[in-house]
């Protein structure tokens, strides 16, 4: 064996030393550092930012080796979701079953609580101006928590770009959703709604009643119009895009905790494997549309009323600039791809979810369900709904925002410090992730009131800003410079639904249904929507 020793005193040369002897020798340090920064992420450095923290007064949970509060969040849950809600409802304190961790951690705690999303520390605010200051940026630049990328996955579009490159693609995108484009996309909306409640008029027939589950059905609704008002003709191409996007939000959910494991997204399981699959199929299917919408463009044919048409549209503007010398450019196919994913999930996703908890609701208060009928007929009749009209809705209006308050599509938002911040008088160091909790804000009766939990859409007849004490604690569509860009395409369609569902039918709520809702990226109504229509 040769040693050290030996090479010193002369007996041989370094360059005699095997180069397996000094290839083990690198490999053991590499080893050493890389454990040495495994360690330094999953304990000293939680450790210390939680010193830091509740040395300024922040008061929450401690920090537990690797998993953090994930193992609590797990048990919670579990407990919460054995248990459905009881009915008949006239109190929609949802929070408890929804979000069991973040209302016990609130009691707990106060208004402000460090918890961990594994290793992550975590900062939760419930309070309505600190997240108006967050989403607005008021305190610095906040960036999106990525869970490795794991959101990506479904859309790696508008909703998680950051700085410059989010600037661009918003700036490329608001054409497609200004007022004068979304109307000429209600003859997709009507035409839509009419297909599904001429089925549902069959299915009611001479028999009087039909129980259904209208959250599949609303889900084929939304994923039918954005078909349609993304890519026009080809909707039906569009239908198997939605189908996917679907089943990749629930892999998404099923993994979502394990990203705390350090490169956990690259390993070949087959829940993975499946969302590379999807991935794959989804870009292939919009390539293809994508590129005969091009080659038609080059051809001279007009650009269409859909998103996709105006979306390439400002986007060929865009590029057009650049080669006039200024400094604009447009996007890349593949960030168009992105985009449309993205138009397909959020488009759908939010509005399926609106209509559902308002048919449901509804349903429960069948004195608010007659008093937006009576509206509804009072400007249309019977007739097809215009969008002048849809515009001077305000019963109807009022009842999707005290939807949206008591149940709103995203249970929080997350941001994280990109690097050292103040909020509140406390510091908070690079990587910490900050969570609004719009769930716990719409609930608070320090805000709204004692009848907080009450389903009274009364409470915006003055508008969203006399609705509480604090004119921003209505936070379904986010806040500041990056408020949801299809809030009005959303609030359009769920308008226009609503109206030609109450038209011709009325709503009870069946005997089979069970009020479970969870949070599965929006939220949900987990054992379905059972819902009695009778035709009027």
């Amino acid at each position: 064996m040769i040693t050290l020793a030996m090479v010193l005193g002369g007996l041989t040369s370094p360059a005699s030393v095997p180069w397996s002897l000094l290839a083990r020798g690198f490999l053991g340090l590499l080893l050493l550092w890389q454990a040495v920064r495994l360690l330094h992420r999953l304990w000293w450095r939680p450790r210390r930012i939680e010193l830091a923290l509740r040395a300024q007064g922040v008061r929450g949970t401690r920090y537990r080796f690797l998993t953090g509060d994930l193992g609590e969040h797990g048990r919670l849950n579990r407990e919460a979701w054995a248990r459905p809600l009881p009915l008949p409802l006239r109190c929609h304190h949802i929070a408890p079953r929804v979000a069991p961790f973040l209302h016990n951690a609130s009691r707990e705690h106060g208004r402000t609580f460090l918890s961990w999303f594994g290793p992550n520390p975590k900062v939760t605010f419930v309070d309505p101006a600190v997240a108006r200051d967050v989403l607005s940026n008021k305190f610095g630049h906040f960036e999106k928590f990525k869970f490795q990328g794991l959101t990506k996955v479904i859309s790696d579009g508008l909703a998680s770009h950051e700085g410059e490159r989010w600037a661009k693609h918003r700036r490329i995108l608001n054409p497609a959703f200004h007022v004068e484009k979304l109307k000429r996309m209600l003859p997709a909306f009507s035409a839509c709604c009419e297909e599904l409640i001429s089925r549902w008029m069959e299915s009611v027939g001479s028999g009087g009643s039909y129980e259904v589950d209208v959250w599949p059905e609303m889900q084929s609704l939304t994923g039918d119009v954005i078909s349609r008002t993304a890519f026009g003709s080809s909707y039906l191409e569009g239908r198997r895009i939605f189908q996917l996007q679907a089943e990749q939000a629930d892999r998404v959910m099923k993994c979502i905790q394990k990203t705390v494991i350090p490169g956990y997204m690259s390993l070949p399981t087959k829940n993975n494997r499946r969302m590379k699959h999807i991935k794959k199929e989804i870009d292939s299917i919009l390539r293809g549309l994508i590129d005969k919408r091009m080659q038609a463009l080059k051809e001279g044919e007009s650009t269409k009323d859909d998103l996709l048409g105006l979306l390439l549209e400002s986007n060929m503007r865009q590029m057009e600039m650049a080669e006039d010398g200024q400094s604009s450019q447009g996007l890349t196919i593949e960030e168009v791809i992105e985009e449309c994913k993205l138009f397909y999930f959020a488009g759908m996703e939010t509005t399926s979810v609106l209509l559902t908890w308002t048919m449901l609701l509804l349903s429960m208060h069948p004195e608010w369900q007659d008093r937006a009928r009576e509206e509804i007929l009072g400007l249309f009749g019977k007739n097809k709904p215009e969008y002048e009209g849809l515009n001077r809705l305000k019963i109807v209006t009022m009842i999707l925002y005290e939807v949206l308050r008591l149940y709103p599509p995203a249970v929080t938002f997350t941001r994280q410090t990109y690097k050292q911040m103040e909020i509140g008088g406390v510091t908070y160091p690079a990587g910490v992730m900050i969570e609004l909790p719009v769930l716990l804000i719409h609930g608070d009766p320090s805000i709204w009131g004692s009848d907080v939990h009450d389903f009274k859409p009364e409470r915006f007849a003055e508008g969203i800003s006399r609705a509480s004490k604090d004119p921003g604690a209505f936070l379904p569509f986010g806040w500041g410079p990056r408020i949801c860009i299809g809030q009005n395409f959303a609030l359009l369609e769920a308008k226009m639904a609503l109206c030609m569902i109450l038209q011709r039918l009325e709503l009870e709520l069946a005997p089979s249904y069970t009020h479970a809702p969870q949070s599965v990226l929006t939220l949900r109504p987990i054992h379905g929507a059972q819902v009695k229509l009778r035709a009027i």
